[in-house]
């Protein structure tokens, strides 16, 4: 490794570094919001985050879920079994494999993700009426650069470790 390497090294770990707690923040505001605000019952974080990959993944399995979400599957188990009480989440019989179960959510997960998702777009319009023009233009323009992060970060954490 040379000294530009390095540097450039050094560099994305300050970025790195900047940019983490302010994402953490941001993620942190949102899961503990929301529900509340919705006038729905609270949903602690991992149900939430949970719930959330089964409405964007339906059908998909404990052990999938669990990969996806960086999860030990018997977590997610437990929390499978209270969402299926709390009728957010319905399993399934997987029909390639009568021994797995395929998880879908209820008409009530979608709606209440629904809500839950309007209050946060309204928990951050009135945050982004607080910043002025410039910084609210930043924030809309790096929302594809966030996907696409997300997006990295997701596939290193599930890819296999050499």
């Amino acid at each position: 490794m040379d000294a530009t390497d390095a540097a450039g090294d050094a560099a994305l770990l300050r970025e790195a570094r900047n940019l983490t707690p302010a994402l953490y923040a941001l993620g942190r505001v949102l899961r503990m919001g929301g529900a509340n605000e919705a006038g729905l019952p609270p949903l602690p974080p991992a149900d939430l985050e949970v719930l959330r990959q089964v409405l964007d993944s339906p059908g998909i399995g404990v052990g999938a879920l669990a990969r996806e979400l960086g999860l030990h599957a018997s977590n997610v188990s437990t929390t499978v079994r209270g969402l299926v009480a709390q009728n957010l989440v319905r399993r399934e019989p997987d029909p390639h494999d009568r021994r797995a179960v395929r998880l879908f959510p209820t008409m009530g997960a979608v709606q209440g993700m629904a809500m839950i998702e309007q209050a946060w777009a309204e928990i951050f319009a009135d945050s982004l009426a607080a910043l002025n023009q410039d910084e609210r233009a930043a924030l809309s323009a790096a929302a594809p650069a966030l996907r696409a992060l997300a997006s990295v970060l997701r596939s290193q954490r599930t890819a296999p470790r050499s």
